[in-house]
């Protein structure tokens, strides 16, 4: 089955300024479509990118809605990497080389949620 994704970002703000602005990444006709919920160990977690004949231009990486862990993000295991949000979805643009990347973890973290686009 084919299946179409298109990854926004929408901020907005209001206030003492008033801004609403979309950016959007280009639609993916060859999308896997796939959410997967991982369990993140302590320390560096490989996320293999989804292959099967489709190609993967994003992912958004969704932890628990009350998690207090750090995750960070890394290319490499060896890297630095950042921090991202505790809950907040963090979505990223996928090279098409990009095979894996790395979620490091400070504490096992249950029912991170990855949306393949």
């Amino acid at each position: 089955m084919t299946v179409t994704s298109t990854r926004r970002v929408t901020v907005i703000m209001t206030g003492d300024i008033e801004v609403a602005d979309q950016f959007s990444a280009a639609d993916n006709a060859d999308s896997p479509g796939a959410v997967e919920i991982k369990t993140l160990a302590i320390g560096a977690n490989t996320v293999t990118v989804p292959t099967g004949g489709t190609t993967v231009t994003g992912c958004t990486i969704i932890p628990p809605a009350a998690n207090t862990n750090d995750i960070t993000l890394k290319g490499l295991a060896a890297d630095t990497g950042i921090i991202v949000h505790p809950t907040d979805p963090t979505s990223i643009a996928l090279d098409s080389t990009v095979t894996s990347f790395v979620l490091n973890a400070e504490a096992e973290t249950i029912g991170v949620r990855l949306v393949w686009t």
